[in-house]
Parts: structure tokens; C-alpha cells; sequence
């Protein structure tokens, strides 16, 4: 095989791909990148470490075409290192790769593409189309609240519910929970045109690295899924990821509705006093703290209060109050995280006592759509 890629070409693809190169493998093939060289003058680079995989596309001028698997990390550590406009790869018969750019050289060896494991198999059945801006947007008000090592598998992940005219993303962990709804039309892809109604959870991990491949503007990503598995589509970019096997809670339930006091605050407001409060907040692990943050409700005044080791805080804010006075505690990390993923320029606070959960959410319901945001409270020392 002999491959002359673009230089800067070839690294702006490498952040893709190294989110799903597994570093913690005794298998030599899945810590490499897989390259498959057309004579078509392009390129496909595949990285998978078994429960998600990258492919991608990649122009190139191919002399010699073939398949071989090259160590992710150390490739990409010498393209970067390079400073040559364009680099080529040369792998001879004894699985040697020499790499050129400019006037340096770099030697590794490499492996046989068919030792690579095969990426799971999606057909196109089943599928829908929808906005990068808005999925990114959705995934970014929720992923806070995704459990990463919770003892419930189902909750190491976020729920997404498809219907013709809307999508939901849940996620929860033991803390807190978070509740985004847009009502659009979303583009069927379903092979029988059957009415979208499906569910599924994408794992973390997943959704963490989908956050970072999808972008800002006007371009639409496909998804399709089987019960085991996802792949999205972004432009030249294929994104394959397992899925999360189970019954997801029944998150409605579990959302007090009624809550007996309720206080309208400045967003802005209240997310500048809860960063103040976390310069002396102390948090063990997550989950743990050693000071809480403490909100008392008196009045049309939020008192935020906050003491640790390396000191206090004490801040107010303005409110409007209905129900009686309370002072409640919390996770400062958490609390943060939820307001600060709850849009509109004021939100409401709903409580019923200090031992139980905090509804967040913007005083104007968002147009198009819905958010609320849960977090349990924390029992405070007399």
C-alpha cells in the first residue's frame, strides 16, 4: 500500500476517530486505526473499540491500494509531529509502515486490515432524519444527568423517544433527572414509511462523543437502529454505537407536580450566586459533598449560604415567593448543572419540603418544546 494524504487534512480527522480507539485492550487491532485504500483515490479510516466505532472518508492520492491496521495513538502523534505539507504512508511486505512528510521518516509496524473486528451491521430499515443544531442543543441540556458507572445499566445512558411530530431525551442518575421535549416534524426514514414510535438508549460514552461531532448550523443527521445497535450519519462521517439493552424508568412517575411552594428568580442571578458559593463548597466524590449549599426561601429574598474549611458565602437574591418560607440543601455541582441547562431569563423553583426533590424550570414554557430539570436535596446536620 502507498498513500499520499493532505497533511492538515489527515489531523483534522483524528478527534473523530480517537474517541472510539480503546486504550485498555489486550487486542492489538482495536488500539489501531483501520486504512483502507481505494484506487479511487480516497481513503476510509475506521477506528472501534467493540461498543462504538468512527468511519470516515478521506481524500487521498492512492498508488498502491490496500488494508492495514496502524497503532491509533502513535500514527496520529507523528502525522501531528510532522511538519511537511503532505504525508505519505508506504507499508512493504514485512507489515512495515514508512512514514514520510517534509524531511523526516518514521517507521512502525502495522497489521493486516482482516484482522480488524467487523463493525455491527445496521440496515437502513428503520430510521429518522433530524436538525445537528437542535439534537446538539437537546443532548447538551441533558447529559449532565447521565449515569456513567450507576448500578442500573439502563441508566448509564440517555432515553430518546421518536414520534412523527416530536422527540424526548431523558436522563437520570441518583441525583437528578432531566426532561427535554421539542415538538417538529421529524423526517421519516423508515424503509415501510410506518409512523415513527420508537424508543432506545444510547449509552454515555456515546452521547458524550456525538456532542463533539455535531455542529451548529443547518445540516441534518440520519439515524438508524436496530434493537442492538446505532449508527449516525453526519456528512462524511459514520458514527456506530451499541445500545443499551433494558426498560427505561417511568421517569413520569417519579416527577412531583404538585409542588406546595414556588419561586420565579433571575436566571443569571442565581447561577452567578451559586458560582460564588462554590469557591468554598468540598466535594469528596460525586454525589458526596462535605458542604452542601443551603437555598432559604424567606420572603421575596433567596438566601444562598455556603461553609466550609476555606471559608463562607453568603449572597440574596430577589424572588417571587408563593408558600411558605423553607431552607433546603444541595449538591452546589449539581444544582449548577441543572440551572445552568435550563433555558429563558427567568426560572421557576418548585419544592415541597427539605427532603424532597427540586423542580427546575423556565418560567415561560420554551417555544416549540419543554425542559425540566429534578435534583433530590440533601439532608442537612442539624
Amino acid at each position: 500500500m502507498k498513500v499520499v494524504f493532505n497533511r492538515k487534512l489527515l489531523c483534522a480527522v483524528f478527534p473523530p476517530l480517537m474517541c472510539a480507539v480503546s486504550n485498555k485492550s489486550t487486542l492489538s487491532a482495536i488500539e489501531g486505526v483501520l486504512i483502507e485504500a481505494s484506487e479511487d483515490n480516497y481513503c476510509i479510516l475506521t477506528t472501534y473499540d467493540t461498543d462504538k466505532g468512527i468511519r470516515l472518508r478521506v481524500d487521498a492520492k492512492v498508488f498502491a491500494p490496500g488494508s492495514y491496521i496502524v497503532n491509533a495513538q502513535r500514527f496520529f502523534q507523528v502525522a501531528r509531529a510532522m511538519d511537511g505539507d503532505e504525508i505519505e504512508i508506504t507499508v512493504d511486505a514485512k507489515l512495515t509502515a514508512k512514514i514520510v512528510s517534509g524531511r523526516s521518516t518514521h517507521k512502525m509496524p502495522v497489521l493486516h486490515g482482516e484482522d480488524f473486528p467487523s463493525l455491527p451491521e445496521v440496515a437502513h430499515e428503520k430510521g429518522f432524519v433530524i436538525g445537528q443544531a437542535l439534537l446538539k442543543q437537546m443532548i447538551s441540556q441533558v447529559s449532565h444527568s447521565m449515569g456513567i458507572d450507576d448500578t442500573r445499566p439502563v441508566l448509564n445512558g440517555c432515553f430518546i423517544k421518536i414520534e412523527d411530530k416530536s422527540i424526548t431525551l431523558v436522563s437520570c442518575d441518583s441525583f437528578s433527572l432531566s426532561k427535554r421535549v421539542a415538538y417538529t416534524e421529524i423526517q421519516k426514514k423508515n424503509i415501510d414509511n410506518s409512523p415513527l414510535d420508537f424508543s432506545f438508549i444510547v449509552p454515555s460514552r456515546t452521547i458524550n462523543e456525538l456532542l463533539k461531532l455535531l455542529s451548529d448550523d443547518q445540516e441534518c443527521v440520519e439515524i438508524y437502529m436496530t434493537k442492538k445497535n446505532i449508527v449516525f450519519i453526519l456528512g462524511e462521517i459514520t458514527f456506530f454505537s451499541r445500545l443499551i439493552d433494558g426498560e427505561y424508568i417511568d421517569y413520569n412517575r417519579i416527577i412531583i407536580k404538585n409542588h406546595k411552594i414556588r419561586a420565579t428568580v433571575n436566571h443569571d442571578e442565581l447561577f452567578s450566586a451559586l458560582e460564588r458559593a462554590s469557591l468554598v463548597t468540598e466535594e469528596k466524590i460525586a454525589g458526596s459533598v462535605r458542604s452542601p449549599v443551603k437555598l432559604e426561601f424567606s420572603g421575596d429574598v433567596l438566601k444562598i449560604m455556603a461553609s466550609s474549611s476555606a471559608g463562607s458565602t453568603y449572597d440574596e437574591v430577589t424572588i417571587e415567593h408563593e408558600g411558605e418560607d423553607i431552607l433546603i440543601g444541595f449538591n452546589n455541582r449539581f444544582l449548577m448543572n441543572n440551572v445552568r441547562a435550563c433555558s429563558g431569563e427567568r426560572i421557576r423553583l418548585s419544592l415541597s419540603s427539605p427532603l424532597t426533590s427540586m423542580n427546575i424550570e423556565p418560567e415561560e414554557k420554551p417555544e416549540g418544546g419543554e425542559e425540566l430539570f429534578m435534583l433530590l436535596p440533601i439532608r442537612m446536620k442539624e
